[in-house]
């Protein structure tokens, strides 16, 4: 039986180490910004971020699988139980913007489900975790940690939107609530303003992989929240997938 606590307690550790190496990257002269194959960045702070979480997740024993990793094939990782899943450095391109809305998450998966999520914003030394046990929780500046808990409304009074991948079809789901405000934000940072119930809802209809949600995830279900397919809405994501890329989804 694993001790779900003390592995919060370890991803907490890995993502601060990781944020104080890319803080070093952020604040230096050269990202070192390469493209990937798909096209999207890659900077020397996003490897050291991985090499950091590594390093101190190997400890536990548990498989990892980090988007800076190696490619793992399914038919190896098909049959893991529980296991880590790693975005080092989530918002690159806010990174290299220097709008400090990006996030280093990590994520403990059990039979595809997270039920441990850790995501931290270097820059706004913004902490936040959560599991099933013990609920969703942020610090702020290493200070004293506050519950997340989700308000007792239905009305949609905030949505939550991205800075960098507005979508047509995301644009038509803002546009059914002329009442509502919408913010912009980077990153996973999104589906933590949801989870302290500084918006009611998170359309996500662009490509996402899992290691960009399963962190953000796993805090947000910690806290009483949803994240679901979307148009159906009945189904949870789900995670160590064949195929990687997550389905359409939104977070409330």
């Amino acid at each position: 039986m694993i001790d779900i606590s003390q592995l919060t307690k370890i991803a907490k550790e890995a993502s601060l180490a990781a944020g104080q190496e890319i803080l070093k990257i952020y604040n230096s002269e050269d990202f070192g910004v390469e493209m990937k194959g798909d096209n999207s960045p890659l900077t020397f702070a996003d490897q050291a971020s991985h090499q950091v979480i590594v390093s101190q997740l190997k400890a536990t024993g548990l498989p990892i699988l980090s988007e800076e990793g190696r490619d793992i094939p399914y038919s190896e990782r098909k049959d893991w139980g529980y296991f880590w899943m790693v975005d080092p450095l989530d918002g690159t391109k806010e990174f290299i913007k220097r709008n400090g809305e990006f996030t280093v998450n990590i994520a403990l998966i059990y039979q595809d489900k997270p039920i441990m999520g850790v995501v931290y914003a270097p820059v706004l030394d913004w902490l936040y975790w959560g599991n099933e046990e013990n609920g969703a929780w942020k610090s702020v500046e290493k200070g004293n940690p506050i519950k997340l808990e989700r308000p007792d409304t239905e009305s949609i009074r905030t949505i939550v939107a991205s800075r960098s991948h507005l979508s047509p079809e995301t644009k038509e789901f803002i546009d059914r609530y002329p009442e509502a405000e919408v913010i912009s934000m980077g990153s996973s940072l999104k589906l933590m303003l949801v989870a302290e119930g500084k918006a009611q809802v998170y359309p996500r209809f662009a490509p996402t992989m899992e290691w960009d949600t399963a962190a953000a995830h796993g805090v947000v279900s910690a806290g009483g929240g949803t994240v679901t397919s979307y148009p159906d809405g009945t189904m949870q994501l789900v995670y160590n997938k064949e195929n990687l890329l997550n389905p359409w989804f939104i977070c409330r």
